[in-house]
């Protein structure tokens, strides 16, 4: 396994300011010298932090990686933030001075990457000690001291973003890829001003180590490895192998294996080293039978009976937003029992759905062209809060339906409970209650042996409103893991 070490500080350090803590929090750096730049190279790295970005970074909401010339660089650097219209610089692959707002209206890399930071008061700004900027995080570098070209022979690499171990595991690969064209890396101190946050120096180029039984490694590959050919392909496989014997090898993972996470992504590593092609094909020892879950009969006899009584069914997104599912629905949000998105991708999508009717709402309002009566239901998941579970979270399989026309009323939603809990052999009761989202005196909570399993009703004005529907619609909205429990 090929070693990769620190060879010394850089002296410099970078100071971060406290306000970025709700916008882009996280940076870290390191400096690599004497690199041997050509225009091949240069292409290859730039290929390299692009894909890095989509992927890895997903499209730079989590990370974003800046190259600069360090020598026209003069420490310490700030990593700040600034108004839109604050800071003037020519950005990369520009001739002219723009402002931040400026590069976002205008610069090709702003059009694309802008709604990661347009939303805050102020923007994340890298820069050094004599003011000169390098780069507005996660957007685009300065013409001056970003780009690196075949003079160049010391680079500064920095990585900016949402997550904390995504930064640095992208610092790492990314200073490793310089290093391995002939650079030396050098450190850089990070000055953080949040609580739970020390200074720190990156990169961290630590390895990791993990011991797997070759009983384990000899059932998943149905192969009679012996210790010496499992030391060989690991060693082949550019792991380190600290120590081997007749029942276990201790395995040293490179630390730009990021991708390593449980001994099997290990055991996958041997089988490549060992050629796929290698292996014999066998027929299972033992045969096994699919069948159905069991969850999957109550699921399919809704949905039978739900068709037959003439409703469509829909599939709707999981995610959803506060608005949708509460604003809309002529209810107060309950912070409390969101389950939020940490880094959510589209402004849209930033919670997870609590139960189904805003879904339906929502495919009934972009449906008011088709022709009336509309008669709609679904049944999906919901995830609500549960201290108790691994996760903090529960799925909770619901039904959903909606009818809607001119003469949609309760007695016509009490009809459709009645033949689908009667189809399958359930007592129910109605106990009126009052509900936002329902009409009041035209709304009830469904019982079953004393257990409240769902909700039924008109849809109270406001919410058709909210929805721009012009036709009155009834509701009802079910439990079915409750139902499931008491068949």
């Amino acid at each position: 396994m090929k070693s990769y070490v620190v060879e010394g500080d850089s002296g410099v350090e970078v100071t971060v300011d406290d306000r970025l803590w709700k916008i882009r929090p996280y940076i870290a750096c390191a400096v690599v010298e004497g690199v041997e730049v050509t225009d091949v190279m240069i292409r290859q790295v730039m290929r390299l932090q692009d894909k890095m970005d989509e992927t890895y970074g997903r499209r730079r909401r989590r990370t974003s990686i800046g190259l600069y010339d360090f020598d026209l660089v003069t420490p310490p650097l700030r990593y700040r933030v600034a108004k839109p219209r604050e800071v003037k610089f020519v950005p990369l692959e520009f001739e002219e001075e723009l402002t931040l707002e400026e590069i976002l209206e205008r610069h090709p890399k702003g059009i694309e990457y802008g709604h990661l930071v347009r939303h805050y008061p102020v923007w994340p700004i890298f820069m050094d000690s004599a003011d000169k900027v390098l780069s507005f995080p996660p957007i685009i570098n300065s013409n001056d001291l970003g780009r690196i070209t075949e003079k160049t022979r010391n680079i500064l690499v920095e990585v900016t973003g949402t997550s904390f171990e995504t930064v640095l595991n992208t610092l790492t690969n990314i200073t490793l890829a310089l290093a391995d064209r002939g650079g030396r890396i050098r450190s850089v101190k990070i000055h953080y001003p949040y609580e739970e946050f020390e200074d720190i120096v990156t990169p961290r180029l630590e390895t990791r180590r993990l011991t797997i039984d070759l009983k384990y490694i000899r059932r998943v590959l149905g192969l009679d490895l012996k210790p010496l050919e499992v030391k060989e392909m690991l060693e082949r496989a550019r792991y380190g192998v600290l120590g081997v014997d007749s029942s276990r090898v201790e395995v040293e993972v490179p630390c730009y294996r990021i991708d390593v996470m449980h001994p099997i992504d290990v055991v996958e590593d041997i089988a490549i080293a060992y050629d796929y092609n290698r292996i014999k094909p066998r027929w299972p020892r033992l045969p096994t039978v699919g069948s159905k879950a069991p969850a999957c009969k109550l699921r399919e006899a809704v949905r039978e009976v739900m068709v037959g009584l003439g409703f469509q069914e829909v599939l709707s997104f999981t995610m959803s937003n506060p608005e949708s599912l509460y604003r809309k629905m002529n209810l107060n949000p309950e912070p409390e029992s969101i389950v939020e998105v940490e880094n959510p991708r589209i402004q849209y999508f930033t919670c997870l759905r609590s139960w189904l009717l805003p879904s339906l709402m929502e495919f009934l309002s972009r449906n008011v062209h088709v022709e009336y009566p509309q008669k709609v239901f679904e049944v999906g998941y919901c995830i609500v809060r549960d201290e108790e579970a691994e996760n903090m979270t529960r799925d909770v399989e619901k039904l959903a339906c909606v009818t809607t026309h001119s003469n949609a009323n309760f007695a016509e939603a009490k009809a459709v409970l009645d033949a689908l809990l009667t189809s399958l052999s359930i007592q129910y009761e109605i106990e009126e209650t009052e509900h936002g989202s329902f009409i009041n005196g035209r709304a009830g909570k469904i019982t079953v042996e004393g257990r409240e399993v769902g909700l039924i009703g008109e849809i109270h004005p406001q919410v058709l409103e909210n929805w721009r529907l012009r036709n009155p619609a009834s509701a009802i909205e079910i439990n079915l893991d409750e139902i499931r429990m008491l068949l």
